[in-house]
């Protein structure tokens, strides 16, 4: 056993017993522990001398999504300074790629928005008006507007602000400037570059690190404001939550769907074949919820099962998974606008807009880590005014559809993959 891996069991097992439990697990008893204790204090008609204790069951998920609105701006800003200094994208094909990713995204937060509109989930149930002062502010499409607005005040106001259109401008400008940089060094035969690229690397560990601790804490929030929601208003408000898993699950079909539709058009890869022989990414990015876990595992069944060549398949899978989380854009989206009918706020079409765009932009800092979707949906909200509290309503279904969406990635990953690789397969020589 190498040394890394000694230090890493040492640090499980000194882990206390409660966090060794998987996290699913975690959030289904505190589902059950909720429930029971939400029935115990009166399922929807409290006493008012529970009234107190009833309200503080909310202050763990309040906290939480307050470190997860705290941690958005500079996760996303670390991981595309992080990606751009470590990946190696080729001029050409990286063109591609980007077209690829750009439209599979798109494609995806517009299916998602389809969905929501059609099936309405959130008319399934309603919720109170937001009641701690959290400003709804109203939003519009302002084309010109944004424009103006994406170039910020202050290198630092997008981080205070949690502007994510502002914050994704600075992000690229230095992502660019600083992979430029580097690879003028590169050919110089110089490594000034070393520890600005260190300096990055190592706060963007920091920053999933101190992310890890915050989902640590997801159970006792979902315990708190499952235990609350319950004891206040019974199961009611839970009936939309069912119809908008169902809607999400539709969604990520019709998704599935076109990424076979353009496997099937776009490459010399059958549907059929690359549906089997990529089954074993799909349910390792279904059971760890991770699409980073999942990339030596994609990489490796993209060519030996289904046959790509080694190029198109590190593009898509080691390359394009940083940036495509086609899944989460969509899912955020969706998030957006059934809080938004489930609370009778209905976003107009330029809204809706609006949530396409941020959408794109969120889902790139978005990193290939469990519930990552959570901090970046805080900036969708944001974007068209609705009130984040609510975010803590979805983590309580977030734990399943997490992993659904993280499998929809993966098959994104696999699907851009496939595209590059073009309509010939690779012949005896290339293989």
């Amino acid at each position: 056993m190498s040394e890394p891996d000694t230090i890493t069991s040492l640090e499980t097992k000194t882990r206390p017993w409660w966090l060794r439990i998987p996290l699913t697990l975690q959030i289904a008893i505190a589902l059950l522990l909720a429930v029971s204790l939400g029935i115990a204090l009166g399922g929807g008609n409290p006493s008012p001398e529970n009234a107190t204790f009833i309200a503080n069951l909310a202050i763990p998920a309040e906290l939480v999504l307050k470190a997860l609105r705290a941690l958005a701006t500079p996760l996303i800003l670390v991981a595309v300074l992080h990606t751009f200094m470590t990946t190696t994208i080729p001029g050409t094909a990286g063109r591609r790629l980007a077209v690829l990713l750009l439209t599979n995204t798109t494609v995806a937060i517009l299916i998602g928005l389809l969905v929501a509109n059609v099936l309405h989930p959130g008319s399934w149930g309603t919720l109170a008006a937001p009641t701690n002062a959290e400003a709804v502010a109203s939003h519009s499409l302002d084309p010109w507007g944004l424009f103006k607005d994406a170039v910020p005040d202050a290198i630092l106001k997008p981080l205070v602000d949690n502007n994510v259109i502002q914050l994704i401008v600075i992000a690229l400008s230095f992502g660019i400037v600083l992979r430029a940089l580097k690879s003028e060094q590169i050919a110089q035969g110089k490594n000034a570059y070393q520890p600005i690229e260190d300096v990055i690397a190592i706060l963007f560990e920091a920053v999933i690190r101190i992310l890890n601790w915050v989902i640590a804490l997801v159970p006792l929030a979902v315990f708190g404001i499952v235990a609350k929601t319950v004891a206040e208003k019974g199961f009611a408000p839970f009936q939309s939550l069912a119809a908008f898993i169902i809607a999400v699950l539709v969604a990520l079909a019709l998704q599935a769907c076109y990424y076979l539709t353009r496997v099937q058009f776009g490459s010399w890869v059958n549907p059929i074949r690359f549906l089997m022989g990529g089954s074993d990414a799909f349910m390792t990015a279904f059971s760890t919820s991770s699409s980073t876990v999942t990339m030596p595992i994609t990489f490796e069944v993209l060519q030996t099962k289904i046959g790509l060549r080694e190029s198109s398949a590190s593009l898509g899978a080691l390359v394009g998974a940083n940036f495509n989380n086609d899944g989460t854009a969509l899912y955020e989206a969706m998030s957006a606008l059934y809080i938004s009918q489930v609370i009778g706020q209905h976003l107009d079409l330029g809204q809706q807009l609006i949530v396409v765009l941020t959408s794109i932009f969120a889902s790139v800092g978005a990193a290939g880590i469990p519930n990552a979707g959570l901090v970046t949906m805080t900036l969708v909200f944001t974007s068209v005014g609705l009130p984040t509290q609510y975010i803590a309503l979805l983590v309580t279904v977030d734990w399943f559809l997490d992993r659904c969406r993280t499998a929809i990635n993966v098959m994104g990953d696999m699907t851009v993959s496939a595209l590059l690789d073009g309509k010939k397969p690779r012949t005896l020589d290339e293989a």
